[in-house]
């Protein structure tokens, strides 16, 4: 099977995750893995499909943290979740401790917060978006994990007025999932405030 071809089949794997719907995600990584046995993300893919069938928590999350790592750096990120897969224990407790320590430690590095520390601080300030954002993008990084958040983040740059940053995270959120449609609808979103200002 041509390179293009597992690409593209790895992409929709990763978008009936995305939506929920394991099954066939499942069908693709497996699908990958049959014409390419040494694929590490196809491999990580069918066991995290599995782990969401049976029900057994914490999945999406390592679905997502996964994401994370690869926007950093693929081939770690293969072997990190790899190690993590081969030794889980399957419960909740063990998740969230593999997820939470490396990623304080992460973000004690580069100085950064948690979104939810972010909307704790944002809550706290009177919900001034604007306000709380300038005063620390300059020294501090937004750590997101969840989807969810993103998806938020993003809705909350494009209502104050910072259009060109949320239109750079799409462009990179659109080249991994590009048929979400709520990404679509963000882009929709954020053509239409920049159109406005520009009238």
């Amino acid at each position: 099977m041509a390179d293009i071809s597992i690409y593209k089949i790895l992409s929709e794997a990763k978008q009936y995750f995305s939506e929920s719907n394991y099954q066939k995600a499942l069908e693709k990584f497996a699908l990958v893995l049959q014409n390419d046995p040494d694929s590490k993300e196809a491999y990580n893919g069918v066991i995290l499909s599995e782990m969401a069938l049976s029900g057994e928590g914490g999945a999406e999350a390592l679905f997502d943290y996964y994401e994370v790592l690869k926007s950093e750096d693929q081939e770690s990120a293969d072997e990190i979740m790899r190690d993590i897969l081969d030794n889980m224990e399957g419960t909740l407790e063990k998740l969230t401790e593999l997820l939470s320590e490396p990623l304080r430690d992460k973000l004690e590095e580069e100085n950064g917060i948690l979104y939810e520390d972010f909307m704790q601080i944002l809550h706290e300030n009177g919900n001034n978006f604007k306000e709380v954002f300038e005063n620390i993008m300059f020294s501090t990084k937004v750590i997101i994990t969840k989807k969810e958040d993103f998806f938020n983040f993003l809705d909350q740059l494009i209502d104050n007025g910072y259009n060109d940053m949320a239109i750079n995270y799409l462009e990179n959120a659109l080249a991994v999932y590009p048929t979400d449609m709520k990404l679509r609808k963000l882009v929709d979103k954020v053509v239409e405030k920049k159109e406005s200002i520009e009238d």
